[in-house]
């Protein structure tokens, strides 16, 4: 390392400050002695410290300005070797800061880590509930199925596919002591957007439509299993595809299905 590459690494400010080692100031203070442009980088710093000091005591006369100078060894070409005073407090000061600093971040951490395992727990604990509220939705609606079906009461009526749905059918649970109707639609395809299927029941001589419900919420009603109005007599049921609200009478060119009493 050349004389300039030493001055500018910073070496001889620790120097003057007293913060090197006592091996480490008479590395410097041997360089000093060796090279005269880092004993005069030396004494420049020291002034400019001194200048600095006066700039904050201002009423110090000149007469002790100058003693301080020549205790100070300021007024000499020689460098004065300087012993380093080891500062423990501080030393101690930041070792307890660098701690304190690490103790919080664990904390803060240990923290954000609760936060979340409480948010996730939370969360999973809403999830849980709501699946088990679904699940007893279920629970009930298949009870209820199964208790129509095993019904000897129920008469159960079979409507066969129509011109526009072959395919299709549904079943008619209905009890006529109670007057309940219960609809079995899923032998129906799931009806398009914007439309909803109507209920029917019939009287033949003469047609004699009325209706007695909407299938609504065909698409999250997982049996397709539908109580609608009750009715005390009909002598066939019918199930047509009508826009979504209902019709007042029922669109036969949409009849999906027809059974008879």
């Amino acid at each position: 390392m050349d004389t300039k590459e030493y001055i500018e690494s910073g070496i001889l400010e620790l120097y003057v400050y007293g913060s090197l080692t006592e091996a480490e100031s008479a590395e410097v203070a041997a360089m000093a002695k060796k090279h005269p442009e880092i004993n005069a980088e030396i004494i420049a710093i020291e002034k400019s410290i001194i200048s600095l000091s006066s700039s904050f005591s201002p009423f110090q006369s000149v007469e002790n300005y100058t003693k301080i100078k020549e205790k100070l060894g300021l007024n000499e070409t020689e460098v004065i070797p300087m012993t380093p005073k080891k500062n423990w407090a501080a030393f101690i000061g930041w070792a307890a800061a660098i701690l304190l600093l690490v103790g919080i971040g664990f904390q803060y951490t240990q923290l954000e880590q609760s936060n979340t395992q409480v948010v996730n727990t939370t969360n999973e604990k809403a999830k849980i509930e709501k699946e088990l509220k679904e699940l007893a939705i279920k629970k009930v609606a298949v009870e209820t199925t199964l208790a129509v079906i095993k019904d000897d009461k129920n008469t159960v009526v079979a409507l066969g596919g129509q011109t526009v749905a072959p395919e299709s059918s549904a079943k008619i649970y209905w009890n006529k002591e109670t007057q309940k109707v219960y609809v079995d639609a899923s032998g129906l395809p799931e009806p398009p957007k914007g439309m909803v299927y109507q209920v029917w029941a019939l009287k033949l001589n003469p047609l004699t439509p009325t209706s007695i419900g909407l299938l609504d919420n065909f698409d999250t009603n997982d049996q397709r299993f539908f109580a609608v109005s009750n009715t005390g007599d009909a002598q066939a049921f019918g199930i047509t595809l009508e826009p979504a609200g209902g019709s007042l009478t029922p669109t036969m060119e949409q009849l999906y299905t027809l059974g008879k009493v």
